[in-house]
């Protein structure tokens, strides 16, 4: 069965009862449930009692014609797909189905395969935008919290899970794949803190040297090196009162971290070329796209400063894992980029939902951010359209494991297919091996094993 024709029911409309009984049994043995009527006057008060995913109308009808009936459908019920049946192929004809609201129209004689697949695909389209509705039409409450967007189960426990974090001034680790908002949940944390009224300050410590970074968090005396003209006040102390997020931690060097556990655990920071103690008063969260657990392990990291940054520690999800929230995400950021480039884009056209959804988006949101912007920036339509989408994004097929096929020469061993699994798993979850290892039920040192063997090797 056509997984669109699931639960869904289709209106047909023809004053040929033997065209009507022949798609009705048709579709019925390909999955798709359908009642028939030969007038539109009798379909009209059916489609009023009943509802259908989809309406299949002949044009040439006496009485009420079949772009009469797909007008009034369309004013009923605009969400529910019209595919229109002719005779009469012409360009004219196409036209006059499309003004009338037909989604779709379809030639006599009737191709029954054809004509299946046209009503999956509008039955397919209906759903998806349903989807978009429900988005839209769902009250703010569930949705957001702070800056953040979207109603996923994920999301949803992340919500929860922010709620209660927010109160409370004890240091968070936030972790997630590059692109997933960790600086937006920072900042909507601190929002919702009793510390929201003072300073948030972001310092990314990857972006900086070791002794920039020092100077840039404890600040520095006057004459501590070249070009320090004047005392400056560290980032610890502009934040005094407030939240300062520490991202990308593990990039920091061992040596800094060592200077920057000792501030935590004395509250207090030493200017550089200073001798001075200045006590601060700052929640400090931390956020990173690496597995620190993982380079605590192999000692890249420091387990006391681990253990320091991660009372409470968060993982946000990506963004192929939280559905339609991919679609709510592109509507915001199209609204404000056709909003910045001052352009009429008020929407996504058809094709576009199911394209953005099937796609992985390993830059997760701040992928998704650039290609509505280059699609607002590119479009020549009020809508967004496929064409406007990246070619990784239009052609995109989901990866699959392969094992092999019948062929017995193409068949790989349990080992290979093991290897090739893990490789799998550690995609998914953007490398990060100590969640890989809990999907796996096996522990790092396992994987690292099972990975760096090649089935030649172990059989040698």
């Amino acid at each position: 069965m056509n997984e669109s024709y699931k639960d869904a029911r289709a209106l047909i409309v023809d004053d040929e009862s033997t065209m009507c009984e022949l798609i009705e049994t048709d579709l019925r043995l390909r999955g798709l449930k359908s009642d028939w009527f030969t007038s539109a006057n009798e379909a009209t008060a059916a489609f009023q009692r009943q509802n259908y995913d989809v309406v299949l109308t002949d044009v040439k009808m006496p009485g009420t014609t079949g772009l009469q009936l797909c007008q009034q459908i369309s004013s009923l019920r605009p969400d529910v797909p019209v595919v229109v049946m002719t005779a009469f192929g012409t360009l004219e004809t196409a036209i006059a189905a499309i003004r009338a609201g037909a989604y779709d129209f379809i030639t006599k004689p009737i191709e029954l395969d054809l004509l299946a697949l046209t009503l999956g695909r509008a039955i397919q389209h209906r759903k998806l935008t349903e989807q978009v509705r429900l988005l839209e039409a769902t009250a703010e409450e569930g949705t957001r919290f702070g800056e953040m967007i979207g109603q996923s189960p994920p999301m949803q426990t992340l919500y929860a899970e922010l709620r209660r974090i927010a109160g409370s001034d004890a240091a968070v680790l936030i972790s997630g794949e590059s692109g997933t908002g960790k600086e937006v949940v920072a900042r909507s944390i601190h929002q919702h803190s009793r510390r929201s009224d003072k300073p948030f300050i972001a310092v990314n410590c990857a972006a900086l040297t070791e002794t920039l970074l020092e100077s840039e968090l404890f600040g520095h005396s006057k004459g501590a090196f070249t070009d320090a003209r004047n005392d400056r006040r560290g980032l610890f102390l502009q934040a005094d009162g407030g939240t300062l997020l520490l991202d990308e931690m593990g990039e920091m060097p061992m040596s800094m971290q060592v200077k920057l556990l000792r501030a935590l655990e004395e509250r207090t920071v030493r200017p550089v070329g200073s001798n001075e103690e200045i006590p601060f008063d700052v929640r400090v969260l931390s956020a990173t796209n690496r597995d620190l657990e993982t380079a605590v392990a192999e000692e890249r990291f420091r387990e006391d400063l681990y253990y320091r940054i991660n009372v409470i520690g968060i993982e946000l999800p990506p963004l192929r894992a939280r559905g339609t929230d991919t679609l709510r995400l592109a509507e915001s950021f199209l609204e404000k980029f056709a909003q910045t480039e001052s352009k009429a884009v008020e929407g996504l056209a058809d094709g576009v939902a199911e394209k953005l959804l099937s796609y992985s988006w390993p830059g997760n949101i701040r992928e998704l951010r650039n290609v509505i912007q280059r699609a607002v920036a590119l479009t020549p339509y009020d809508k967004i359209t496929v064409a406007d989408l990246p070619p990784k994004i239009r052609d995109f097929h989901g990866g699959t494991v392969f094992i092999g096929g019948l062929d017995p020469t193409e068949l790989v061993s349990m080992e290979e297919i093991e290897r090739r699994y893990i490789e799998h798993v550690l995609n998914a979850v953007g490398g990060n091996q100590t969640q890989a290892a809990r999907i796996l039920g096996l522990d790092r040192k396992t994987i690292y094993r099972k990975r760096a063997t090649k089935p030649s090797e172990s059989a040698s």
